[in-house]
């Protein structure tokens, strides 16, 4: 039992550095601030680990319990975090005023297999030279997109123009 080891940052037995410890025992409860090395004898006479738990201003914190144990425990609880932990993307889907029909309902079929994946949508019309002058009918546009996905998505942010391209951004429901 005497490990002199500094695991994912955990000062085991003889690698705590500190003179005096505050101590929590196998069951939880406070024993107080003691010497590192009574601590380490009560975890000896329990078979167990003295364990670091985090630093204290004056005395870090340590308890006594089975180290590999603890590890197996918190590395299952790490992996049940990650895995309950949904990221979502931001897909964007480029457009043009002069953009053709049937282009059109390809890329809106593809944005509808995203958002039903579960990622948000950024619908973006491009203006070049004198087509920002359209800006009407890219407002047009982009309320008819937003209009075909209101079963399965919300508005996130209404279309906006921002320099020479005008945005849309839709959430799934």
């Amino acid at each position: 039992m005497d490990k002199i080891v500094k695991k994912n940052k955990f000062f085991i037995n003889n690698s705590i550095k500190a003179d005096k410890v505050m101590l929590i025992d196998s069951e939880g409860k406070k024993r107080g601030v003691l010497d590192r090395s009574v601590a380490l004898k009560i975890a000896q006479d329990n078979n167990l680990d003295l364990v670091q738990i985090s630093d204290g201003k004056e005395q870090p914190v340590c308890k006594i319990l089975d180290f590999g144990k603890y590890l197996y425990k918190k590395q299952k609880k790490d992996k049940l975090n990650k895995k309950n932990q949904h990221i979502i993307h931001v897909k964007e889907i480029r457009l043009r005023l002069n953009t053709g029909e049937h282009d059109l309902v390809t890329k809106l079929n593809k944005a509808k297999k995203f958002l039903e994946d579960g990622n948000k949508m950024k619908f973006t019309i491009m203006f070049r030279g004198r087509e920002i002058s359209r800006k009407d009918s890219a407002l047009e546009m982009l309320n008819n997109v937003a209009e075909s996905f209101s079963g399965i998505s919300e508005i996130d942010k209404k279309p906006s123009l921002e320099g020479r391209k005008m945005f849309l951004i839709l959430s799934p429901k």
